[in-house]
């Protein structure tokens, strides 16, 4: 049987990298699915490349860092398929490995809109249908950026920080419920997040000066394969978790 038959699942920065192959996976195992990205081309690309009919795959364009736009989104879920119950929180955007004191107002507000404001405003929308059919699970990708200092610069490391505090909070608060909600927080990953990035170059060097113990980087598909366990029925005792899939890198 498929593990995720007769679910609804809504996947955000579907349109590439980690989402994009939480996608395939999910419409593999039997879920109806909503692929929401910034980049509608690149969804409509997905969906192309699922081919499943129109009434089990949905595309909408959406910046999350827009609270109209998250409204809108799960406006149009619940007016189509009346349910939902599976929220995959994967968009997300680097920050050119900026420290502290470089970080403009611009780009703290856009890295946390981003990564930190559009997963509580999808949890938010999420959790208030969660509540009235008590279920539902909501699955954070953040980052070993999230657990330490120096994979990233400051706006990515807190933002991820504060993602995980968010799972935290979640999970414990509606844990009677029926709700659960985990992390996963992935090492280097083969995706196009810093394709194109002008990276600081003293941040970058503070990055690599731990760079050299990453045993490995990871495909899409295998940061997928966790967060389809999670959304199954064999993850159910599991909540307010961070799983750290990483290769070992943070062992060291």
């Amino acid at each position: 049987m498929k593990a995720l038959k007769n679910k609804v699942a809504i996947v955000t920065g579907a349109g590439s990298g980690i989402g994009k192959a939480t996608a395939e996976l999910f419409a593999a195992e039997g879920a109806t699915l909503v692929l929401a990205d910034i980049n509608e081309q690149n969804i409509e690309a997905v969906a192309l490349k699922i081919n499943m009919d129109n009434e089990s795959l949905t595309c909408f364009p959406a910046d999350v860092s827009i609270e109209s736009h998250i409204d809108s989104l799960f406006s149009y879920i619940y007016q189509k398929y009346k349910s939902l119950d599976i929220l995959v929180n994967n968009a997300g955007i680097m920050d050119n490995f900026t420290p502290a004191a470089d970080v403009t107002s611009e780009l703290w507000d856009k890295v946390l809109g981003v990564n930190l404001n559009g997963p509580f405003y999808t949890c938010r929308a999420a959790l208030k249908h969660f509540l009235k059919q008590e279920s539902g699970v909501i699955i954070n990708i953040s980052s070993i950026g999230g657990l330490y200092g120096g994979r990233a610069g400051a706006a990515y490391t807190v933002s991820k920080h504060a993602l995980i505090g968010l799972t935290k909070s979640i999970a414990y608060q509606y844990a009677l419920k029926g709700i659960r909600c985990n992390a996963i927080a992935p090492g280097a990953v083969d995706t196009n997040i810093v394709y194109g990035m002008e990276a600081n170059p003293f941040g970058l060097d503070r990055m690599n000066a731990g760079a050299g113990n990453n045993p490995a980087i990871a495909e899409p598909g295998q940061i997928a394969e966790i967060a389809l366990f999670l959304a199954s029925e064999k993850a159910e005792f599991i909540n307010g978790s961070v799983i750290v899939a990483d290769g070992g890198w943070t062992a060291y």
